[in-house]
């Protein structure tokens, strides 16, 4: 079963993220706890973890892409 990951809300005085790095690539396996991705809010690097167990199908957003709260930013497929 595929599961979309949303932009979760980083700062608590903006909807508004810069996408830092993906930590895992298409077809990495990714464990809940995981880090996958790092975001920037107010000069202040963030890391992200998965709430999912799975594999990383697909990103929809890249490297100092502006992301709201609540955007698509990837598929997981569910293990």
């Amino acid at each position: 079963m595929k599961q979309t990951v949303t932009m979760p809300k980083i700062n608590p005085k903006n909807d508004e993220v810069i996408f830092g790095i993906w930590t895992k690539n298409i077809g990495d396996s990714i464990a809940a706890g995981e880090v996958l991705f790092e975001v920037e809010t107010d000069k202040v690097v963030s890391e992200v973890e998965s709430n999912f167990n799975g594999v990383l199908v697909e990103t929809l957003v890249k490297e100092n892409d502006t992301v709201q709260t609540g955007e698509a930013i990837a598929i997981i497929d569910i293990l």
